[in-house]
């Protein structure tokens, strides 16, 4: 097919001329780059697109600086430069005009101009600032912010906490609040609808450490969260979640569900920390609060764990899994009709785990242990569990009866546990 109104060293092709067999089709000729301009007020070149804005001449591009924040058009900037570049010939009384008196540009910084520009830019003051640039608050409050989390990092916290205190204070300061005045603080928060008590007292939390990061104190609210029991799912929902999920996915989860490991502790776990002779798992790197422990675990584990794909020394790498797993619950959910299965969460495993191995050997030292919890309060929790769970779902079991050793030992094998001994047989009983 012709091409029109391309040419090379060999031949013009004119609309409608055909192409010989053998001949060569030309390139078409290359685009020029599209040139990112230079942020007026950092002269940083990392910018990006920020939508369009409306003038008289139809629409123009505007910019955002990445590092700084300011928004800006690029022909503006030019139309600018023309302009006082016209006017004056020191490069460097252009360059202090473009950093000092760019329109819109709010910072504090003082001009310094010939004579001759004088009158112009007093003009310039008078007329109503249009630029949609940070203010200097703005600036001075994400710099705290920076200050805060390095202030943080030396201090030795864990990088989870840094994360949590850094974005408590960017949502006070997101929400009006001056964080330079404590009362300020205060009538944010208590106005916050949405916040419990437990949000209301994270944000509080974080907002006393960065007034001791200026040596500063207040008068902490009074804000307590409310203490509730985890939800805690049936087995056979866990298995059916585990199923339906993916390959990933459902292998994270059953790792969960028999070591009782933390949701950061099964991230950061590694292929040298599995033991396939011995059948059992490694936790070497406990999150905060817990101890690293040795967790058996089942043959079906250690299966699904061998066919994952190998991309680096982790076995599940640090991405957003929780992206991952809520949609499919989601859909598991439905297609099931189970609204129950939605209530299910990557620690919500750990929880069953717990109140699991509590009901079966009812030693809080030994669930301790094997949660990896460094106080024997933090395990505490699941003797409740075990009491509101077993005692509200007795009809959860299946029940066995047992003549001999030989059907003992069965029964254990296949799950069941002994509960007592009538009529010269034993009892057994399994959850359903």
């Amino acid at each position: 097919m012709g091409v029109a109104g391309f040419h090379d060293n060999e031949h013009t092709w004119q609309s409608g001329e055909k192409r010989q067999p053998g001949s060569r089709v030309p390139n078409p000729p290359a685009q020029p780059p599209i040139t990112k301009p230079s942020c007026p007020e950092c002269a940083s070149q990392r910018v990006c697109k920020a939508g369009h804005r409306k003038t008289a001449r139809g629409k123009v591009q505007r910019w955002k600086c990445q590092l700084c924040g300011y928004r800006f058009s690029k022909s503006k900037v030019e139309a600018y430069v023309k302009q006082v570049s016209e006017t004056l010939k020191s490069q460097n009384d252009l360059t202090r005009i473009i950093l000092n008196t760019f329109p819109g540009h709010k910072g504090s910084r003082q001009v310094c101009v010939l004579e001759r520009e004088a009158e112009n830019l007093s003009r310039q003051r008078t007329r109503k600032k249009q630029g949609a640039g940070p203010t200097k608050t703005d600036v001075d409050a994400k710099g705290k912010v920076v200050d805060f989390a390095w202030w943080l990092k030396k201090q030795g916290y864990k990088m989870s906490t840094i994360k949590v205190r850094v974005k408590a204070l960017k949502w006070l300061i997101n929400l009006g609040a001056d964080i330079s005045d404590p009362e300020s603080v205060k009538d944010v928060i208590a106005k916050k609808e949405g916040w419990g008590d437990g949000t209301k007292n994270v944000v509080c939390t974080s907002y006393t450490s960065f007034l001791e990061m200026q040596e500063l104190t207040w008068k902490k609210p009074r804000y307590k969260g409310r203490e509730s029991l985890p939800f805690i799912p049936l087995e056979s929902e866990i298995d059916a979640l585990i199923n339906a999920c993916g390959k990933i996915t459902g292998t994270f989860l059953l790792g969960l569900k028999e070591t009782g490991a933390d949701p950061g502790e099964l991230t950061g776990f590694r292929w040298i920390d599995i033991n396939y002779e011995a059948k059992s798992l490694t936790i070497n790197h406990p999150v905060k609060g817990h101890n690293p422990r040795v967790i058996p675990v089942s043959n079906e584990l250690l299966r699904r764990l061998s066919g994952l794909p190998r991309k680096g020394e982790k076995v599940f790498p640090s991405t957003n899994r929780y992206a991952t797993f809520y949609p499919q619950r989601k859909t598991i959910a439905r297609k099931l009709n189970n609204p129950r299965l939605k209530k299910i969460t990557f620690r919500t495993l750990r929880h069953w785990k717990g109140t699991m191995e509590y009901h079966k050997t009812h030693d809080a030292r030994y669930v301790q242990k094997l949660l990896g919890h460094k106080q024997l309060t933090s395990t505490e929790i699941y003797i409740n569990l075990e009491q509101a769970v077993f005692d509200e779902a007795n009809d959860e079991f299946h029940v066995k009866a047992a003549e001999n050793l030989k059907e003992a030992c069965n029964l254990i094998q296949v799950g069941f546990e002994y509960v007592t001994e009538m009529d010269g047989k034993k009892i057994f009983r399994k959850r359903k």
